[in-house]
């Protein structure tokens, strides 16, 4: 049971991401005035904020993909998800970084909150060898 449930929370915290791909790339606002990744203190300069936009979208995809196949993974008891989970979640958190506007203002919006997920992941993963599929 626990093994499906960490599944699923997996699988979802990598849907997640679908929100702030459809934020970056400007198909929706999370919340009004959110202009995320818009500013990124790696990109932003760099790159400008139309390609920012579209490299943080690329990026959020392929992490969702990761959470979501090693979602499929752990809720098929595979043993190859626990490096994808991991990858994911390393990469996630790495994106949210690399993508913030370097202000400490609003954090939750710009990935904080997915950022602790990730780091609660990696323990549960990592750390505690969780999910265990020896019976």
């Amino acid at each position: 049971m626990v093994r499906i449930i960490f599944g699923v929370f997996v699988v979802l915290h990598g849907l997640v991401h679908m929100l702030y791909f459809g934020q970056s790339a400007r198909y929706f606002e999370l919340q009004p005035g959110l202009a995320w990744p818009d500013g990124s203190w790696v990109f932003a300069r760099l790159l400008g904020d139309e390609t920012t936009r579209l490299l943080a979208s690329i990026f959020l995809v392929a992490a969702t993909v990761g959470f979501v196949a090693g979602g499929a993974g752990i809720l098929l008891g595979q043993a190859w998800q626990r490096p994808v989970v991991v990858s994911a979640a390393i990469f996630s958190t790495v994106i949210y970084i690399l993508f913030w506007d370097g202000a400490w203002q609003n954090l939750h919006d710009k990935g904080a909150i997915g950022i602790l997920i990730n780091l609660a992941i990696l323990v549960a993963v990592l750390i505690f060898q969780w999910p265990s599929f020896e019976f």
